[in-house]
């Protein structure tokens, strides 16, 4: 059974161990053996925290990489070579001896050795092998062990003089503390072959070769990582070690929705919060037109989400003031805060899109090495361009990262996809409009439109409240849309004040309004401005559109009988005798087009409506009295109760 906290196959191809913090070498000598040993001392000096790494014996590096099939130390004596490894490393000051693990990987004998950070750091090894060597500090920069000198000395004395917090032992709580349940869960999730059923687990092992427990003059305690992933309940010994979400229904100061508590271990909350957040946020579709395109978008990013949480679950203090992790849910942004801000090094110009991190030494390696076995996190300054990444990809604004002169928080505000901040606006203006309370129906879509100024579809909902009392206000929206630069549905306001005109009986200026208006790409919007124009008597325009769309409205009979009407409105208007074939035709394809519609058995009134222009084109083709009568006989029947079938009369003529 290996030893390994990782799953071996993951450790060589650098899935959850970054590869900078593996070195490889391809066999066992006097040469090897010295430079295995400067880089022990520099894993367990750990500057550039990421968690100490691993030296494996019997795999070439080829520019940081494994050369693969492993050359492996087959003919080589491996318990010679493991006693020579711990020989050499009691040449370490202060004592340190690695985790050392005999493996077989593609058929070959290779051995691992495993160097964590160490507790008493910072660690001195001898220079080279033999007698007259020297003891010297060395550091891991890159993928590179390297002598601390000058400056780098400097900093390393400085970094190492303080241990880590989830470092630190706790002599004050007992192993019995650690939950076997959860620990075996643990070795499981990382792939470790350490993992055993809970009843069977020993935990004082498991966590003594995780270097998870510590002890001194015989007693044994957890470090705080182990109590923060192991424990029940962290909070007991970490106040404040929760995630508390609040939703709000409108900005910061409005009324409070819901909210939610979210303990237990900190991988727990983080994997928790983010099921619950996207049980919130669905994936939307936004239909563009009636084939399969679409637009497809999430309100956050599940990348986005899951970075913003594991940075402030990895990055956050567990000591000192008892803050929780906060969530705070508005409709145009999720802001996630942690307390306190960043360490010392990391800047606001480092949080820019693009920008590089520094390596500053994280808070909390152990807890990033933890998250990252467990594919959570990576340890490589890589969460915040991440977050960059998957809001962009979304198509969603950028996020914002901010904290104060003091450092006392640092904040991720992620802003949400605008689609989604117009669908939820629109949904609570309606409910606030249904509910009888226009006012604030009309103050809410203003608000929504100052995050999202380029929503037509705002806009649109907008004008259409507003024109009912004050037709000038919702003229003055639309007018403001026009001016706004990169503006999206920007047909949508056209149509909803044309509407508005046309419900003040001003026909005239919905047409000329509509023959500016952009064409909209679905084709429901599309039906919609064809009966907009003709509703506003502009029957050119509005035949043209319908005869572009004719392949796709075959089989809808609203659309069929709109476009009916219109063909028999302009054949009307065409009196000379040069047009005569033109009406004609119009006349026979609009009869057409209605017996099509009542062969696909519409509702009864559209049904009535059929029947009433088929009685009518029957009159203009001049066909005998009875066919007249008797379609308008049938629109009597099925819809008696309209008073223009029963007002209308076809005109007297002596048949034949």
């Amino acid at each position: 059974m290996s030893l390994l906290p990782v799953r071996l196959d993951d450790l060589i191809h650098a899935k959850t161990v970054e590869s900078v913090r593996v070195d490889f070498k391809a066999g066992w000598n006097d040469v090897i053996r010295a430079a295995t040993v400067k880089t022990i001392a520099a894993f367990a000096n750990d500057f550039q925290g990421l968690g100490g790494g691993y030296v494996v014996l019997g795999i070439e590096d080829a520019q940081g990489q494994p050369v693969l099939p492993p050359r492996g130390l087959d003919g080589h004596d491996l318990e010679r070579i493991q006693k020579e490894i711990r020989g050499s490393c009691e040449r370490i000051t202060p004592a340190y001896q690695p985790l050392i693990v005999p493996e077989v990987f593609h058929d070959r004998q290779i051995i691992v050795i495993y160097a964590p950070m160490g507790d008493a750091r910072p660690y001195q090894a001898p220079d080279r092998v033999g007698k007259g060597a020297e003891l010297r500090y060395f550091v891991r920069r890159g993928p590179e062990t390297l002598e601390a000198e000058g400056a780098v000395l400097t900093q390393l004395l400085q970094i190492t003089a303080r241990v880590p917090f989830d470092e630190r032992r706790r002599s004050d709580v007992p192993l019995a503390s650690i939950s076997p349940r959860l620990l075996a869960r643990y070795l499981l999730d990382v792939g470790s072959d350490l993992a055993a059923d809970a009843d069977t687990l020993d935990v004082r092992d498991v966590l003594r070769r995780l270097r998870l427990s510590g002890g001194i003059n015989g007693t044994e305690g957890p470090r705080n990582a182990a109590l923060l992933f192991f424990a029940e309940s962290p909070e007991d010994f970490f106040p404040g070690c929760r995630i508390e979400l609040a939703q709000f229904r409108d900005g910061a100061g409005g009324d409070l929705i819901e909210t939610r508590t979210f303990r237990g271990p900190i991988h727990q909350q983080v994997t928790q919060t983010i099921e619950y957040l996207t049980s919130l946020f669905g994936e939307v579709v936004r239909k563009t037109s009636d084939d399969l395109q679409a637009d497809l978008f999430v309100a956050y990013p599940v990348k986005a989400l899951r970075e913003a949480l594991v940075n402030a679950a990895y990055h956050r203090a567990y000591e000192g003031p008892a803050h929780p992790t906060r969530i705070a849910l508005y409709p145009d942004r999720v802001e996630v805060t942690s307390y306190p801000g960043p360490v010392p090094g990391l800047e606001a110009e480092h949080l820019l899109p693009g920008a590089h991190p520094p390596p500053v030494p994280a808070r909390n390696p152990r807890i990033g090495e933890m998250l990252k076995a467990l594919r959570l996190a990576e340890t490589w300054h890589t969460g915040i361009p991440k977050i960059h990444r998957a809001m962009k990809d979304n198509g969603s604004d950028a996020p914002r990262f901010d904290f104060d002169e003091s450092r006392t928080y640092f904040r991720v505000t992620l802003p949400a996809h605008p689609g989604y901040v117009v669908l939820h606006a629109t949904r609570e203006a309606a409910a606030q409009w249904h509910a009888g309370s226009a006012t604030e129906a009309v103050a809410h879509l203003r608000d929504a439109l100052a995050r999202v100024p380029q929503a037509g579809a705002l806009a649109a909902q907008l004008i259409e409240y507003l024109a009912g009392d004050d037709l000038a206000a919702a003229r003055d929206v639309f007018i403001k849309m026009e001016q706004t630069s990169g503006a999206r549905d920007r047909h949508l306001p056209y149509m909803a004040l044309a509407r508005a005109y046309l419900t003040a009986d001003r026909a005239d200026e919905a047409a000329a309004l509509l023959e500016n208006i952009p064409r909209p790409s679905s084709m429901q919007q599309q039906i919609e401005l064809a009966i907009l124009h003709k509703r506003a008597k502009d029957f050119v325009r509005a035949q043209q559109l319908f005869s572009s769309i004719a392949p796709q409205i075959q089989t809808d009979p609203r659309a069929l009988l709109e476009w009916a009407q219109t063909k028999l409105a302009i054949a009307r208007g065409l009196h000379r005798r040069d047009q005569r074939d033109a009406k004609l035709m119009l006349l026979r394809d609009s009869v057409d087009t209605l017996t099509r519609v009542i062969d696909l058995n519409p509702n009864p009134v559209r049904a009535s409506w059929a029947w009433f222009e088929i009685a009518r084109a029957r009159q203009e083709l001049e066909l005998p009295e009875a066919a007249v009568l008797e379609a308008l006989d049938r629109a009597r029947r099925i819809n008696p109760a309209e008073p223009k079938f029963q007002r209308w009369a076809p005109r007297s003529r002596p048949d034949g």
